[in-house]
């Protein structure tokens, strides 16, 4: 039979019943070839009409044959050599046809050539050949044997790779003509090449030797590998692949976007890139700023940097090639950028002048599609000289057509002009400026045409029919009245939406036109309207609904087949589905087979086969066979797979299991999936007891076993994937006597999940109450189907389940659901690229379910909150219930104590639609309210009641708040405390107790009280203010105490008191911390005699404050040797008498109830040196002032006396050791005399008497006090005056005293009659007061010398210096 015949019947075998003849088969073959013809047509047509390419101008042909002719010297020999290199990168096309011509010629001698095997032989051998570099060469041999056998090429025995240096090999074999080719022969391809013939019945070998030599004075530094003469190419002469080409793209109006398409070049080079055009709908584009284009490196790219509607259209790129063009051409959409404002239209476009005179032009341009927007109502035209970024609007009112006539330009200037659309929202963005117009005055200019006035009629019946599985062909007829069209705009529409959307931006001419970007599987219907000068006509009438499906083919090849048994008579083979079903579903598979030996295909199946899997009877015991399969749908018979690795028809007898089959996924995930396999056919000699699961990165061959213990099911979930990686698996089954087989390997997966993948999701059905799994499939197609699985066994007709679906989502119904339907559900939708998902059914969750099924089949009014109450003001209480959602004709009913209450008087009853709000207000709420409430709420079939018990103390609750309310209401009708007093704590850390006042007038008063006790404030309050403070400053506990503020008028009177003490003097003390610990100064060093201190100074500080000091973090006690103590400014810690102990890390807490504001100190080291040697310092000097010599008390400032009176001068002394006393009267020493007696008795009291005084006893007197620590001088002014005289006024700065009164001295010297004057009250103070103990400081004082131990008296004539009363005496140095 044949081979022609044999394909016919494979087309022809599904559409004949099983039962039918090969006769009947036969006749219907024409039928079928007319079908086949119409899918074939169906399928061959293009997306878009690509238009037919112009024909070129007499000077554009002059160019061409100008160009043509300019070929260099050695152009015939290239181009021979470049047609070699054409075949070449069409290898592959060129093959499959001599393979079906060779196959179709051998098949008719196949019976003749089965008898006679024979090995290799070359008829005709290799020759050797010498060629000069950079030409080609030929090496050719002819073979004979049977089978046919196979030849492989070497050079020097290193196998020759065709794919390991693109363009250098080409291997041919034509008729049993073999050859070589060696395009550009360099030195390194001399060598010895072989052709080696190879079949089952030996082996036969040809060589050849090829010596590539280089003339004379050629270099080796040729980097473009030329022949020296031949440079001059033409760009035209490459041979050109397009490869990767660009797709179908859509932009925005303002951003970029960039058309690349690669393509392979032979030869390739740099310096003569292929020559390419670009077109957009037929129009050939030119660089410029708006269109930048490159070509080299392989790729050609079209790059659009600003995008506008104006660059929408079909762009081709065509490439000159030696045989004619290479051309690529796909749309390209541009919609509307965001409008300024919601409902503005889009801009216009194609902004073009026509009729240019000197001071006149004719602006015209195309209007923008209107879909969901308001319809415009006119345009502005706007004008701008070039060079310039002014625009100028050209019209005062919206002109209505898409045409104006510019007025008022300038002879000899450019223009640009620009458009924008209006309408009821606004004003759209401006359009694309048009090219620069010059207003001169034109012999020829171009003219608008077109004379007709109006829109045109709609457009006519339009049809849609399937294109691919994301676009559809839509077409229609034109308009009766066309009134010089422009194009067309055509909407569309997601069958039961409500808005429209446009499927291209600017005008289209042609009447058939490709929308893309649609949702796989979801049904559209479009609309057209013509476009002219005066707008948009009325939209045609709407399409039918469509699909969008890909266009019927036949199925794509399957592939993957295995073998899964075999006895020694036959074989069981499987395969897995074709990867492209063809747009229907795949109804008949046919299996043929072949001895490994032959050519010759035969078929094993008449009938078709629906399953995958097929056994395969009646084969000789021993002997390899080779298998392929073809699939079928309602478009044909596809073709053939790949023929199938050899099988030996052999029995297994291992006792091991055979492998699994059909390997799949579902469930893709991006770091998961579900791989399920086929249980073994052959289960070796006991049964299969699980399986182990492999995986491998794909081109790895490290295989990982994913389950350390088989699973028994046919499936596992395999997660850790990394996202974007491939993987393929392999299955092994496991019985008592061990692992079998691997199964075949799985087709690569990427761990990626499709775009826009749902999962499974569990419901109710808010009208039935079917408790339900739904799938919305991301992808779908007219032949798919939802296959539900329970635990991945499908479920098919289960009564406890029912499978509906509705457009691309599936419902998975449960009928009566239970525990019995717990588990793993997984859905397939077949016919797409994978779309499956999995949900497992936990019980907790079906019992949420069944408990929201059984609320919507006993539906009740669901309510937001139960009945409950609040005190209004006034004292009126409100029940009130809220519902999630009422509807007005709800019905309800009040029932308080068994008895229905209605609205009428002291109760008002309402509700609120919007709001769900059902309240009922009580105007007089005593102690008879006390009981319970139940509202009853109907509405439609659902009903809801709810109820308020309000008795014992709940009601005395509520009946103690409304009488305070009411009180409220009362109280607030005089003057009043809007708020009560509180406080608050001001940064200087003074507590202000604040109250806010309203309903007051200049009238009202303001009282503060303590402990009922009046404060007057030094500010009078103002309370017109609405707002009065009580200040009290450096507060502490003597501070607690009841506040009150008494507000009065005629009106009446309110009070508000306040109690600080507990929590609430607590809360105040925290509150200044707050303040004053972060107004905390560091800790800073003082020195005193008694030790060493830190202090902190903050704002304020009281003993009250939660204050601790710390040693390295041990926490310090007050006690003698640590003191702890401060002022209001600081706080200060001192340590007494330090000692090394006492070294180490300081820090104070203060703590203000939520945050610790803490400082701290590291006393030790040269600090704590430092500041011990400081402490000594001041404890010395301290000493030494103790224990100084002073006067204790005794002697007066001034001394007026009588003459022939007695003075005695009397003092007590203090000092240790007992200090040395010295007199002096005018800084001379007063010796002791009969005249003047000094007597200084028990170390203590020291006197100077004067035996009637005379005048010549006036004078200055002073004591000198001194022991070896220091000394004291006392000035004493004695004044004489006589009998008679007056008592003379005392000296400027000393005070008035009286006569002197005789007084016996203290010390223990003889009794004297001598009057010892006394000061007088106002006398200045005793001279202990005087000499006060100076505060020590950190500042060293000066080291003065040791006095010596009684001063020398000064001689007569000499006066010694007497020190001022207030001197001290110099501190000793420290010992």
């Amino acid at each position: 039979m044949g081979r022609e015949s044999e394909v016919s019947q494979q087309q022809e075998r599904h559409w004949i019943p099983h039962s039918c003849s090969q006769r009947l088969r036969k006749s219907s073959s024409k039928l079928l070839s007319e079908v086949q013809a119409q899918a074939t047509e169906a399928m061959a047509e293009q997306a878009y009409t690509i238009p037919a390419f112009r024909q070129r101008t007499a000077e554009e042909t002059e160019e061409y044959q100008r160009v043509s002719k300019n070929v260099g010297r050695g152009l015939t020999v290239i181009q021979e050599e470049l047609h070699r290199m054409r075949i070449a990168t069409k290898a592959q096309v060129e093959s499959l046809e001599i393979q079906k011509e060779v196959k179709g010629m051998m098949t008719k001698r196949l019976d003749l050539l089965e008898e006679f095997p024979k090995m290799p032989d070359f008829l005709v051998a290799l020759r050797p050949h010498t060629v000069w570099e950079k030409t080609p060469v030929k090496l050719f041999c002819t073979v004979e044997g049977n089978p046919r056998p196979i030849v492989k090429w070497y050079k020097d025995g290193v196998p020759v790779d065709p794919l390991s240096v693109p363009g250098k090999y080409k291997i041919e074999n034509k008729y049993g003509v073999h050859g070589l080719i060696i395009s550009r022969c360099v030195v390194s391809d001399t060598a010895e090449y072989s052709a080696v013939a190879t079949n089952q019945h030996g082996t036969a070998t040809s060589k050849a030797k090829v010596t590539v030599k280089r003339p004379a004075g050629a270099g080796e530094s040729c980097q473009l590998g030329l022949v020296p003469y031949l440079t001059d190419i033409h760009a035209s002469k490459l041979e050109v692949t397009l490869l990767n080409r660009f797709p179908v793209s859509f932009g925005v109006e303002g951003s970029s976007i960039r058309l690349v398409c690669t393509m392979v070049v032979v030869p390739d080079l740099p310096n003569v890139p292929p020559y390419a055009q670009w077109y957009r709908d037929d129009k050939l584009l030119k660089p410029s700023k708006l269109v930048e284009m490159s070509v080299g490196g392989g790729a050609a790219s079209l790059t659009l940097p600003h995008l506008a509607k104006d660059d929408e259209g079909l762009y081709t790129l065509r490439i000159f090639t030696k045989d004619g063009t290479a051309e690529h051409s796909a749309y390209l959409f541009v919609s509307d950028a965001a409008p300024s404002a919601p409902g503005v239209p889009g801009a216009p476009m194609s902004i073009k002048a026509y009729d240019v005179n000197s001071d006149y032009v004719l602006v015209a341009w195309k209007p923008p599609n209107t879909v969901n927007e308001p319809p415009i109502t006119g345009y502005f035209v706007d004008r701008c000289e070039a060079g310039t970024d002014t625009w100028v609007q050209c019209n005062d009112a919206p002109v209505k057509i898409c045409k104006y006539p510019v007025h008022g330009l300038k002879v000899g200037h450019s223009y640009h002009f620009r458009v924008r659309a209006v309408n009821s929202s606004g004003i759209s963005r401006p359009s694309r400026k048009s090219d620069k117009v010059t207003a001169l005055d034109a012999a020829e200019s171009e003219r608008l045409q077109g004379t007709e006035e109006g829109v045109p009629s709609a457009p006519g019946q339009v049809v849609a029919t399937r294109n691919t599985k994301s676009s559809v062909f839509v077409q229609w007829d034109p308009p009766k009245h066309q009134k010089n069209l422009m194009g067309y705009y055509i909407d569309g529409r997601i069958v039961g939406a409500k808005e429209w959307f446009p499927c291209n931006h600017k005008p289209f001419k042609h009447t058939r036109f490709v929308v893309h970007g649609l949702i796989p599987g979801e049904s559209y219907v479009f609309r057209v309207q013509a476009v002219n000068l005066f707008g948009l006509s009325e939209e045609s009438q709407e399409s039918s609904p469509i699909a969008v499906e890909p266009a019927l083919a036949t199925p794509s090849a399957p592939f993957g087949i295995t073998m899964l048994s075999s006895d020694g008579s036959s074989i069981t083979v499987a395969w897995k589905s074709p990867k492209h079903c063809g747009g229907s579903k795949i109804n008949a598979y046919y299996i043929d087979k072949r001895d490994a030996d032959t050519l010759l295909w035969k078929e094993v199946n008449l009938s078709a086969v629906t399953e995958r899997m097929c056994t395969v009877e009646n084969l000789k015991e021993g002997t390899f066979y080779e298998f392929r399969v073809t699939a079928g749908n309602v478009a044909g018979v596809g073709l053939p797979s790949a023929a199938s690795r050899p099988m030996k028809c052999e029995a297994w007898t291992m006792e091991e299991p055979g492998p699994a089959y059909d390997l799949s996924f579902s469930e893709v995930r991006s770091h998961s999936l579900v791989v399920l396999w086929k249980a073994p056919v052959y289960t070796g000699a006991s049964a299969v007891t699980g399986y182990f699961v492999d995986m491998a990165k794909k081109g790895s061959s490290e295989f990982v076993t994913l389950n350390q213990e088989t699973v028994h099911r046919h499936y596992l979930q395999v997660s850790g994937l990394e996202e974007g990686e491939s993987y393929v698996f392999r299955v092994r089954a496991v019985n008592a006597h061990g692992i079998g087989k691997p199964s075949q390997l799985s087709e690569p997966v990427v761990a990626k999940a499709l775009p826009g993948t749902k999962e499974i999701v569990g419901g109710v059905d808010e009208e039935t109450g079917d408790v339900f799994l739904s799938l919305e499939a991301c992808e779908i197609c007219e032949t798919s189907k939802f296959v539900w699985s329970k635990n991945y066994k499908p479920i098919g007709d289960c009564p406890r389940v029912a499978v509906t679906a509705k457009g691309r989502t599936s419902r998975l119904t449960f009928t009566n659901p239970d525990k019995d339907d717990l588990g793993r559900y997984s859905v397939v939708v077949t016919d797409t690229d994978g779309v499956s998902a999995s949900h497992t059914l936990t019980e907790d969750a079906l019992n949420t379910m069944l408990e929201l099924s059984y609320a919507i089949r006993h539906p009740v009014v669901p309510l937001k909150h139960g009945l409950n109450y609040e005190i209004l003001e006034k004292g009126h209480v409100r029940f009130w219930l809220q519902a999630v959602k009422i509807s007005p004709s709800v019905s309800y009913r009040f029932i308080v104590n068994d008895k229905e209450v209605t609205s009428g008087e002291g109760h008002k009853i309402s509700h609120d639609v919007a709001t769900g709000i059902i309240q009922m207000t009580v105007d007089h709420f005593t102690r008879a309210n006390e009981g319970t409430y139940t509202v009853q709420i109907h509405d439609g079939k659902a009903k809801t009641q709810s109820s308020l018990v309000l008795v014992g103390d709940v009601f005395k609750a509520a009946l103690k708040e409304a009488e305070f309310q009411r009180k409220e209401h009362i109280r607030k009708q005089g003057p009043h405390f809007s708020e009560y007093l509180y406080f608050t704590v001001t940064e200087d850390c003074t507590v202000m107790l604040v109250c806010k006042t309203a309903n007051v007038k200049k009238e009202t008063t303001l009282y503060w009280y303590k402990d009922d006790e009046e404060i007057v404030p030094e500010t009078p309050p103002n309370v017109m203010s609405g707002s009065c403070a009580l200040p009290l400053p450096l507060f502490s506990r003597k501070d607690h105490g009841v506040y009150k503020a008494m507000l009065s008028d005629d009106r009446g009177k309110d009070t508000s008191v306040f109690d600080i003490s507990g929590k609430v003097f607590d809360d105040i003390i925290n509150a200044i911390a707050q303040i004053a610990g972060a107004s905390a100064s560091d800790l800073v060093l003082q020195c005193t005699p008694e030790g060493i201190r830190l202090q902190c100074y903050m704002n304020y500080y009281t003993e009250e404050m939660k204050t601790i000091w710390k040693h390295k973090e041990s926490k310090i006690a007050s006690s003698e040797k640590m003191r702890i103590g401060g002022t209001a400014e600081m706080a200060w810690m001192q340590i007494c008498d330090p000692s090394d102990k006492e070294k180490g890390h300081y820090a104070i807490e203060i703590s203000d109830g939520i945050k610790t504001h803490t400082r701290t100190f590291d006393l030790s080291g040269q600090a704590y040196t430092d500041a011990y040697e400081e402490y000594l310092r001041l404890k010395a000097a301290a000493f030494a002032e103790k224990n100084r010599g002073r006067v204790v008390g005794g002697l007066p400032d001034v001394v007026t006396i009588m003459e022939q009176k007695s003075l005695s001068l009397t003092c007590t002394v203090w000092g240790e050791p007992t200090p040395e006393v010295t007199w002096f009267k005018n800084e001379q020493e007063v010796a002791s005399t009969e005249h003047t007696r000094v007597t200084f008795d028990g170390g203590k009291f020291a006197s100077l008497v004067i035996n009637k005084v005379t005048p010549e006893d006036s004078g200055k007197y002073s004591i000198n006090v001194r022991n070896k620590y220091g000394g004291e001088f006392v000035e004493i002014t004695v004044s004489v005056y006589r009998h008679g005289e007056q008592i003379p006024e005392p000296k400027l700065g000393q005070p008035k005293t009286a006569a002197a009164t005789p007084v016996p001295p203290k010390s223990p010297a003889p009794p004297s009659k001598t009057p010892t004057p006394t000061p007088s009250k106002t006398q200045t103070p005793a001279p202990s007061m005087k000499s006060p103990t100076p505060t020590p400081t950190s500042t060293p004082l000066s080291k003065s010398p040791t006095p010596t131990p009684k001063s020398p008296t000064p001689p007569r004539s000499v006066k010694s210096p007497t020190p001022p009363r207030f001197m001290k005496s110099p501190t000793p140095p420290r010992k």
